[in-house]
């Protein structure tokens, strides 16, 4: 599953949080992977606007792919715009995310920034990216 920005976030929430999917009867580790492109990993904007919290006030609770991390999780490739370009410190919150992946046992996430390219213009160049995962995962 490939999504960008709030797709982004909605993979790592559904992929990562068990719940979402069980409903459907579909093991979320039945994934073959997740692949956030610029994926919001603290609460979404939108849910801490309506919490009348300020965009730049980050909150981590269950609305946060970032409460969710686990050792056990499908393979997660992370790709994010250029630190200096992107929304809000997304990089930041892509790379804490993979972080705290690594530090809990996850043995299959990667992290990339897409230098020179910000939230809007990523997606394009991290199309190579995604099908070079795709061959990779599918040659097991």
């Amino acid at each position: 599953m490939a999504g960008h920005s709030a797709g982004g976030y909605l993979l790592d929430i559904i992929g990562l949080d068990k719940r979402w999917l069980a409903k459907y009867g579909v093991d979320a580790d039945s994934l073959a992977a997740l692949v956030p492109f610029s994926g919001q990993c603290v609460t979404h904007y939108n849910i801490r606007k309506q919490q009348g919290i300020p965009p730049l006030q980050a909150t981590i609770d269950q609305y946060a792919p970032l409460t969710y991390v686990r050792p056990d999780a499908p393979p997660i490739v992370i790709i994010s715009g250029d630190r200096e370009l992107e929304l809000f410190g997304r990089y930041e919150e892509q790379a804490y995310f993979w972080r705290m992946l690594k530090l809990v046992g996850h043995k299959d996430v990667t992290l990339y920034e897409m230098q020179g390219y910000d939230h809007g213009a990523m997606p394009f160049p991290a199309y190579k990216i995604l099908k070079d995962h795709i061959k990779r995962l599918t040659e097991r």
